[in-house]
């Protein structure tokens, strides 16, 4: 089981030593399952609407609302637990909350309670990420933190593509193949989410070994009164401001292609899941570790650099090329379609990591879990909860569901666009040190 903490390792403690490498191992297993729960709906929720008489609407609902209203109701007090309580424990309990929410998603008999269980699968998930990353910032020092997060963000890059690729290689299996008698009288892609979640059980076992590190690069202490707390996070929010915006930003890209390429591929292209839910898959996580490498390379690289905020530079870069790659739902064909979704992805995984490293070398320790927690609930509900709706309204003044590959177009250009502009003012605006003076 989780215990007390352990003594911190050496500052110079090669990134590779099994005091650093297996925890970090372990994190990104965490985050592998936690993000494969997540995006398990997405790849067949057509069978879904169908089964359950659904609109896009409904969908959009579903998939946004499902992971926004836990992200901006639990995100903050999840952060805040991150900040002061074991956070081992907390991620085996969020770990246990996702893994009930995929087989309730199983057995969700209206869209009510499909959207509930998708909500227990956000909660889980995505406050299981916030406490990833304050456990990773703490299993090594500050100039190895981009290869370290690196490693947890290969895990959230497997978890995506095993989103698309596991969950539709079982609802082949499971449409063509005879089903064992547990699983008997449930449509496939129930079935698929009741061996989602038994997976899910088998491989978070490994949490038990995993052990609370204490903690680096404290300014007021864990046990800080919480309005101390808030006016450190508030003095910060010239830097924090932008930076959020422009993540937030390229977040809302992300959903809303995550959330409508399949929708898309079916209609536009004429394929199945089990037809593209292999290549969607392997290119989401090829792209994702990509990105990941990219990203930790340029902010390690950053971090040399005596300019200020060139740990940003990476992010500015990829949210510039996203613009482009943006369009790709209106691209002629499959193979064209794949690049530009492959490029958005990329450059998503970019910025996410660039983000990630930017709050642990910029925000003291007693922080970090609220400022992720925070952005985790923005992002929630402007990305999740309305970037899907977003490409609904949008095709709808389009001229309806038939218009949905255009509406993603715009909306994805447009966010994308304004990403760009924002990590350039972060850049700018970012402190020199964790402990300098913030800008104001």
């Amino acid at each position: 089981m989780a215990s007390v903490a352990e003594p911190l390792a050496a500052r110079g403690t090669r990134l590779t030593a099994p005091a650093t490498i297996i925890p970090l191992l372990l994190l990104a297993l965490v985050t592998t399952m936690g993000f494969t729960a997540l995006g398990s709906f997405g790849t067949i929720q057509e069978s879904a609407k169908a089964e359950l008489g659904l609109g896009d609407d409904a969908l959009a609902l579903i998939q946004g609302l499902g992971a926004a209203v836990p992200m901006v109701l639990f995100s903050v007090p999840i952060g805040i637990l991150v900040d002061r309580r074991n956070r081992v424990r907390l991620t085996i309990g969020l770990a246990l909350l996702w893994t009930l929410g995929t087989l309730l998603t199983a057995f969700a008999p209206s869209a009510g309670l499909l959207t509930a269980a998708r909500m227990l699968v956000g909660i889980g998930s995505t406050g299981s990420l916030t406490a990833a990353l304050s456990l990773c910032a703490d299993f090594c020092a500050p100039e190895q933190r981009g290869r370290a997060m690196l490693i947890v963000n290969l895990g959230k890059a497997l978890g995506v593509a095993l989103g698309f690729a596991l969950t539709g290689w079982l609802f082949g299996l499971l449409s063509e193949a005879a089903v064992p008698s547990w699983l008997a009288g449930l449509a496939p892609w129930r079935s698929a989410h009741v061996v989602l979640a038994a997976i899910s059980a088998l491989c978070l076992l490994p949490l038990l070994l995993l052990r609370e590190p204490a903690r680096r690069e404290v300014e007021a202490g864990p046990d800080a009164p919480f309005r101390i707390v808030a006016a450190e996070l508030w003095a910060r929010r010239a830097f924090l401001g932008p930076l959020f915006a422009g993540q937030v930003a390229v977040v809302m890209a992300d959903v809303a292609a995550t959330v409508w390429v399949a929708p898309v591929l079916s209609r536009d292209f004429g394929l199945q899941p089990q037809e593209f839910a292999g290549w969607v898959g392997a290119l989401m996580f090829g792209t994702g570790v990509a990105g990941a490498v990219l990203g930790g390379i340029s902010a390690d690289i950053g971090q040399k650099s005596r300019r200020r905020g060139r740990l940003l530079l990476g992010a500015v870069i990829a949210a510039g090329l996203g613009v482009p790659a943006a369009l790709f739902p209106l691209m002629p064909d499959v193979m064209s379609f794949a690049v530009g979704l492959g490029i958005l992805s990329t450059c998503g995984a970019v910025t996410g990591l660039v983000v990630s490293v930017a709050l642990t070398v910029f925000i003291p320790n007693e922080l970090r879990g609220l400022c992720i927690g925070a952005f985790i609930a923005i992002a929630g509900l402007i990305g999740f909860g309305l970037a899907p709706w977003f490409v609904t309204q949008v095709s709808s003044l389009m001229g309806g569901e038939a218009m949905l590959a255009e509406a993603l177009a715009l909306v994805g250009v447009t966010v994308s666009a304004l990403s760009f502009f924002a990590f350039l003012l972060a850049m700018r605006r970012a402190p020199a040190s964790i402990f300098a003076e913030p800008i104001r």
